[in-house]
């Protein structure tokens, strides 16, 4: 990340990560003062064959667009997995991730089919608090 002030968001993707049993680590590297270590970091993810999935952080000016649009424009040959912006792309970054490691891995396959099982468990338990409050108002 770069910045400290990102690790609220980034620890949403650590958490995730955990919840799936998936090892990370987390860096702060800034471009304009750690370059050398930045530059380790890009120029490998420049020249790996495995996935590189970037998260736009949300920016007091323009939302994170500005972030987003950083990502999204890498040049062919060069891809990078987007997600969204801020906390809900953190989570979806080490969703996406795990997704990848399920390929190869049946206990991470598995975790992850648990995790979509309670995500439709909680929206149908919100479906049917909301049906209960509509009929109640008839």
């Amino acid at each position: 990340m770069g910045s400290d002030t990102d690790l609220p968001v980034m620890t949403e993707a650590g958490k995730t990560l955990e919840k799936f049993g998936i090892a990370y680590e987390m860096e702060v590297l800034s471009a304009h003062r750690t370059p050398a270590r930045a530059h380790e970091y890009a120029t490998s993810a420049a020249s790996t064959t495995l996935p590189v999935i970037g998260v736009p952080m949300a920016t007091c000016v323009l939302n994170g667009l500005d972030a987003l649009l950083s990502t999204v424009q890498m040049p062919g040959g060069i891809p990078v997995a987007t997600m969204a912006i801020d906390k809900p792309g953190a989570v979806n970054a080490a969703i996406f991730a795990a997704e990848i490691l399920a390929l190869g891995d049946e206990g991470i396959a598995r975790k992850l089919v648990a995790h979509k099982e309670e995500l439709a468990r909680g929206v149908a338990e919100k479906n049917a608090r909301l049906q209960k409050q509509l009929s109640e108002k008839k």
